[in-house]
This record gives C-alpha cells, structure tokens and sequence, in this order.
C-alpha cells in the first residue's frame, strides 16, 4: 500500500505542485496540509481517495504561490514627512547626527507593499485547476501502488503454497495419531495397574475416545477450504485485502486448533510451523489493497 506521485500545475499568477505519499493503514485514511485560503481542497483530497482506495494512509500535500507583479510598493508620503520634520527639529541639536533618507525610508510603514487580491473568479479557477491536480496525483499513486502490488503477488503466492504444503505434511502425519495415543494410554495403563490385560476393551474404547477428541480432520478440511479462498482473492478482481485479513484470522484459529490435538512431536512441530507462516503472510497482507 505504500507510495508517491507527484504533479505540478500553473495557472495566472499562481503556480503549485502536490505530492501524493501512501502507507499501510487497517482502513482509508485522507489527510490534506494546503495553503490558506483553500480549504475547500480537502473534500476533493476525501471523494478523490474513496474512489480510488479503500484501506491505507494517504497524506497530500500543496504547496502553492503566486507570482507578485511587483506594482504594489509604494511609499507612505504622510508618514515620511512627519519623520522630515522631526529628523529637521532635532537636527540641528548639538551631538545628534542629521539623518540620511535611506534611513528614514528603513523605518518601518514608511514602504508598503500592496498585498494583491485574486478576483473571486480568478480564486476560483486556481482551485479548480488546483483540484484537477489533486486528482491527476491521485490516479498517479494509485499506479504507483498497483505496481507494488504486482511485485507482492508472487510473494503471496509462494506464502500461501507453503501453508498449503505445510497442510498436507500435516494429512499425512495425522494418520500416526490413533496410534499414539492407544500407545500412550496403555503405558499410562501399565503404570497403573499390574496387568491391565482384563481390561483391554475398556483401554480400547477409552482411546478410541481420545481419539475422536484429537482427530484434527475437520481443522483440515477447513484450512483447505481457506486455502482455495486465499488464491481466489489474490487472483481476483478488486480491493482483496480486509477480507485476507478475516481469513487470516481463521487460518490461524484452526492451527491452534490443530496444535492443541496433536499427539506427535512431528504435527506439534508442524503446527508451529505452520503458525509462523501464516504470521508472515499476514504481515504481507498489510500491504494489499
């Protein structure tokens, strides 16, 4: 989701640019630092981000100034002749030096500069082109993330085709279970009692028991499901990423689900496994439209 685009514009008197910058955000995020006196700039910023994205932290900024004519300074005649009058009084006093006229022109309000006003005609047009260049960064960030995008894809593809590796050492490796558990319960048995023989039916039925409890097929199944979901969003149309963050979610409450089952040092192994990368691939997510 991160970015940058950036596009200049002039009309009249006025000349500006705008950058575009972009970085992860959970949901769209618009922010807009501009001139003074065109405020209004900020809903283009908010509409021309909503259309375009949906999830990220977009910040715009304008920079913007107008080109002076140079025809607004003048001199404050009334106030440079007061002070004439009053450099002529004291003068002549023993001590004081007679003042020089780039002096008296340094005083302060003695020059002036005319500040110049745009017709509202005028302001309004500079906003509008303004606002055109807004949009022209928009779509100009918004190239630039695609393109980010499409170097992330194969990274995604290769994180979810190793979850789905890890999901199918996980298949086999869940065969071994009825049998260690029934070997653990019988050790356990033994330790118990003397010749637990007479009770090998009970034995049997309580690890069948255990069994059930521990099968981790319906966690599979699901994972594999999620799996097929996962490739379908990457390889769709559209904004993809909010719903690969709810899937994440269920990716990883069927791993602890699986991890808490597992009755082999192997599957443990592989849950942990495949823990991690899931974790990986969500923080890929953070960056998916």
């Amino acid at each position: 989701m991160t970015g940058f685009a950036r596009v200049e514009g002039a009309l009249g008197a006025w000349s500006w640019a705008v950058e575009a910058r972009s970085v992860n955000g959970r949901n769209l995020e618009a922010r807009f630092r501009g001139p003074n006196g065109f405020d209004a700039l900020e809903r283009v910023v908010r509409d021309g981000a909503q259309a375009r994205f949906s999830r990220g932290q977009i910040q715009i900024a304008l920079q913007a100034r107008r080109a002076e004519s140079g025809g607004g300074v003048r001199i404050n005649g009334e106030l440079l002749d007061q002070l004439v009058r009053l450099a002529a009084d004291y003068g002549e006093r023993p001590g004081v030096d007679r003042p020089r006229l780039d002096g008296l022109m340094a005083i302060r309000g003695v020059i002036e500069v005319a500040e110049e006003t745009d017709t509202p005609e005028v302001r309004a047009a500079v906003e509008a082109a303004m606002g055109q260049s807004i949009l022209a960064v928009l779509d100009g960030l918004a190239t630039s993330r695609l393109a980010e995008g499409t170097a992330l894809a194969p990274v995604l593809a290769a994180q979810v085709d190793r979850i789905a590796e890890l999901v199918q050492q996980a298949e086999a490796e869940a065969a071994a279970q009825p049998a260690a558990i029934r070997e653990r319960f019988e050790r356990r048995m033994a330790e118990l009692i003397a010749d637990p023989r007479p009770l090998e039916d009970r034995i049997l039925a309580e690890a069948a028991v255990m069994a059930g409890k521990a099968d981790i097929r319906e966690e599979l199944d699901r994972l594999a499901a999620h799996i097929d979901a996962a490739r379908a969003l990457l390889t769709g149309d559209g904004a993809a990423g909010r719903r690969l963050d709810f899937l994440i979610q269920e990716f990883m409450r069927e791993t602890n689900t699986l991890c808490s089952k597992s009755a082999t040092v192997a599957l443990t192994a592989l849950g942990l496994e495949l823990k991690a990368t899931i974790e990986q691939f969500r923080e890929q997510i953070q960056n998916v439209e």
